[in-house]
C-alpha cells in the first residue's frame, strides 16, 4: 500500500505546491517497484527542443510511457527529482509540473540545479521511482 505522509511536526507544505509535492511517500510490501534512468529531452528521432519547456514536456512524457510499459501510472510515482541547469527554469518548472502532473496524492520530489547534464544541450533530466 501507498501511503503519503505531510505530518504536522514538519513544514507544512506550501499551497502552490500541494498537488505536485509529498514530504514524503512509503510503500510497503510492494507488489513492483521501478527505478528509472532519467529521462531528458530528446526526441525518438534524436533531436532536441531549445527550450526548457520543449526538453521538460519531452522528458516527462517518456517518464509517462516507461509508467504504462510497467502497467503503472502517474499516481504510482513515489520519488521524482528534477534535474536542471538553469535555476530561472524552476518557476516554468513548476508551472508545467503543476499541469500536468498535478496530483491528491503527490509523490516525493527533490529539485536540483545542477552545473551541467550529460550534454550541454540539455537543459532538464528526471529520475523516478515507482510502485505498487
Amino acid at each position: 500500500m501507498l501511503q503519503r505522509l505531510n505530518p504536522a511536526t514538519l513544514r507544512p507544505v506550501p499551497e502552490p505546491l500541494a498537488g505536485i509535492y509529498a514530504h514524503s511517500t512509503a510503500l510497503e510490501h510492494p507488489q513492483k517497484l521501478v527505478a528509472m534512468s532519467g529521462q531528458i529531452g530528446v526526441a525518438p528521432d534524436g533531436t532536441t527542443a531549445a527550450d526548457f519547456t520543449g526538453q521538460c514536456h519531452q522528458a516527462m512524457e517518456y517518464v509517462e510511457r516507461l509508467l504504462d510499459a510497467h502497467g503503472l501510472g502517474l499516481s504510482d510515482m513515489l520519488r521524482v527529482t528534477y534535474y536542471l541547469t538553469q535555476q530561472a527554469d524552476l518557476p516554468a518548472l513548476r508551472d508545467i509540473r503543476e499541469a500536468r502532473w498535478h496530483a491528491a496524492a503527490p509523490p516525493a520530489v527533490t529539485v536540483l540545479v545542477v552545473a551541467g547534464l550529460a550534454s550541454p544541450d540539455l537543459l532538464v533530466e528526471i529520475e523516478v521511482l515507482a510502485g505498487r
